[in-house]
Order: C-alpha cells, then structure tokens, then sequence
C-alpha cells in the first residue's frame, strides 16, 4: 500500500491515489472486525499476552495504512510535493516507472508468474491500470494489451521493462 502511495506522488497519478484511499477504507474495515473477532473469541488468561500482541499488529498495520493515505492526499489535494521530498526521489536507486503493454510485446496475455519480470528487469509491478481500473495484480493476473504496468525497482531495469512491454 505505501509502494502504490509512492507511485501515485511519484507519477502524480490521481487515480492511484484515489485507489490508496479506498484500500485504507477497507483496511479501516479489517481493522475493526480483527479487534471485534480477537476481542470476542474467548481467550484464556494466560492467552492474553499474545492477544495482545495480535491487537498491537492491527494497530502498525493501520498506522501504516494511515500514512499511506496521507501520501496520496498529497496528491489528491493538488499540492506540490516538498523539495526536499523531490530531491530524495531523485537521488533514489530505486524508481517507479510505467508502461504500456503493445500488441507484439512478449507479455501480452500471459500472467505475471510466466512472463518472471522481476527476474527479467528487477522491476515489481505495483499495479496495473486497465481502461479505468486500477488492479492490484496477484501472480496468476493476466497482462492485457493496452494495460499500464505500474512497477518499481532499480532504474537499471528500466529499460529492459519498456523493451518487454513495447519491443
């Protein structure tokens, strides 16, 4: 979720980060029924210390999905990300970059696991973007001709990602 945040400032994609949103919206949700079920489920007392280590997970993991969407709020907001932010992105070994997957590429069609890009580019697909939609790709998603594949990893990568989605 923090990657997709990152994509959406890092692209200034107002969809990615409208999609941060909602997935905080559904981690709000989780993280309710998590506490409702571990608060009801009965424990003994002597369980209760690794309750309460299961309720301090649900809370970082909405902290982070908190700080998610205030990433994206920056986008969302139309405000301009601060210099030193900008400097740190452009100092990054790491980058985020995006492609179009043509009718001749190799990936078109098949799914993530088969065509292997991380192994191939040491990129990660993110996300991808199809018409209006804005997927969070599992392995076995099939990449679409026209689909945008949102992926990071080093800028060395780069390249062969663009080569393989648009020979």
């Amino acid at each position: 979720m923090i990657d997709l945040a990152y994509s959406a400032l890092l692209l200034n994609s107002r969809e990615l980060a409208e999609e941060v949103q909602k997935l905080e919206e559904y981690m709000d949700k989780l993280h309710t029924e998590f506490e409702l079920q571990v608060l009801t489920s009965g424990f003994k007392k002597e369980e209760a210390k690794g309750f309460l280590g299961l309720i301090r997970l649900g809370v970082v993991t909405e902290k982070i999905a908190d700080a998610a969407a205030q990433i994206a709020e920056v986008v969302l907001r139309g405000l301009e990300p601060h210099p030193v932010l900008k400097l740190a992105i452009e100092e990054a070994e790491e980058t985020i970059t995006y492609v179009q997957v043509t009718e001749n590429s190799p990936l078109a069609n098949k799914s993530l696991k088969d065509v292997k890009i991380p192994e191939e580019t040491g990129m990660w697909v993110l996300a991808i973007k199809r018409g209006e939609k804005c997927i969070r790709p599992k392995s076995d998603t099939k990449i679409q001709v026209g689909d945008i594949l949102i992926a990071s990893g080093y800028a060395e990568g780069e390249e062969d990602l663009k080569k393989l989605a648009a020979p």
